[in-house]
């Protein structure tokens, strides 16, 4: 290799080092920061230039996740997660209902509006009425991080790795849902029987759940006219629409309002996501400049990592190392030389977000739910996911190599 290509591919080890653990030993730097100064540092070295850097951004991606976050951001605010959670409390009357109707509730929502943001908003909800239900709150806390993995593989808008493979794949939303839906439904369905049959004491039990009186603060013009717009994004969606065009519209749609602030919206807008997405597009680009990784990808094109087996196996790996929005961005260079690139990258997306329900870290969801129930004082420790989220990392997997085979 030349001098170049060595220094990118330091760059890159040092990027991804710190996106699998979290921070840089001895300084202050997060992922987000290290995905930035990686960026930096491609730039700086010559590796690319600053046009080389900006071309090298897909802002489909970031203008996707930026309208979809604002669309979330109006719904939550609207109070309309609160008013499905109180409905769904003042229904159900059977423990194991409940769980069912909390994996149900987490899952379809992560599937259409972003399982980081559902995670979020569900996390204190969850808590504040299973704890004044007198009941263990372990169980559906776990629930809302799973299912929501889980759910969010249905369609390009569940998560910001299905946003980045419905971009670069250029594979249509609704083929895309087609494809993917059944497997989170099956997913969903194993999830609830897994955790039912882990906690079954807390499940058997044939007392009636108590009557909890919820009342969600609902403005009631804002949320029907934010359900209004995300109902129509949908349907523009499968109409075969640009999806990061239609979502931005309906961000911006949502936008023009006269009760609420706009710092309100932008306070519910995670800014450091759609930076490290930025900077990690660059530190790619970068690598993929240097000659061991053309020679590579033309290896890997003999090597059957395009078995749906073999590329779920390292895809699951990687998104455990490095978490799944860089693991698909270090694969995506060799996807192009498969033998059929788009059923490779619908397996991409079904391995990367299920692996994430492997331990507590393997995704954002599942340190937001963790983090969330902390402040309510319940504690979720990392052998307690374990035990549920292990077994149905490997079941869902399953399921999915089965179902696109």
């Amino acid at each position: 290799m030349d001098l170049q290509s060595v220094l990118a591919t330091v760059v890159f080890i040092l990027t991804y080092v710190v996106l699998a653990i979290g921070r840089f030993p001895g300084l202050r730097i997060d992922r987000t920061g290290a995905a930035l100064i990686g960026a930096s540092l491609m730039v700086a070295l010559g590796v690319l230039s600053p046009a080389d850097a900006y071309k090298a951004i897909d802002l489909n991606t970031i203008v996707l996740l930026f309208g979809m976050m604002i669309v979330v951001a109006s719904l939550r605010i609207s109070g309309f997660f609160e008013l499905v959670t109180a409905w769904v409390v003042q229904h159900v009357r059977r423990a194991w209902l409940l769980l069912a109707a909390i994996v149900a509730v987490s899952g379809v929502f992560s599937a259409f509006f972003v399982n980081d943001t559902i995670c979020l908003v569900l996390t204190p909800l969850v808590c504040d009425v299973t704890l004044r239900l007198k009941q263990n709150p372990i169980p559906y806390l776990l629930a809302v991080a799973m299912a929501s993995n889980i759910g969010s593989v249905a369609t390009i808008t569940g998560n910001p790795q299905n946003m980045l493979i419905g971009n670069v794949s250029r594979i249509g939303y609704r083929d895309f849902a087609f494809a993917l839906s059944p497997i989170a439904a099956v997913g969903l369905g194993a999830a609830a029987l897994l955790l039912f049959v882990l906690y079954r004491g807390e499940f058997s039990r044939r007392a009636m759940l108590e009557a909890v009186d919820q009342k969600p603060h609902v403005l009631r013009p804002m949320m029907w006219k934010s359900v209004a717009v995300a109902a129509a994004m949908m349907v523009f969606f499968f109409l075969g629409q640009p999806v990061p065009k239609v979502a931005i519209i309906g961000g911006a749609v949502l936008l023009v309002t006269r009760r609420i602030k706009p710092e309100r919206f932008y306070r519910c807008i995670d800014f450091p996501l759609l930076v490290m997405f930025a900077g990690l597009f660059v530190v790619v680009a970068g690598i993929e400049k240097t000659t061991w990784v053309a020679e590579l990808a033309r290896a890997g094109a003999q090597f059957p990592l395009d078995s749906t087996p073999v590329l779920t196996a390292v895809t699951a790996v990687l998104s455990n190392v490095v978490s799944n929005v860089p693991a698909v961005l270090m694969l995506r260079p060799f996807i192009g030389h498969f033998h059929d690139p788009r059923h490779a990258w619908l397996v991409l997306a079904m391995a990367a977000t299920l692996a994430g329900n492997f331990t507590i870290t393997g995704s954002v969801a599942n340190l937001i739910v963790v983090q969330r129930a902390r402040q309510h004082g319940v504690e979720v420790s990392f052998r307690e996911y374990f035990r549920a989220g292990a077994p149905l990392t490997v079941i869902t997997l399953v399921v999915g190599v089965l179902l696109l085979r």
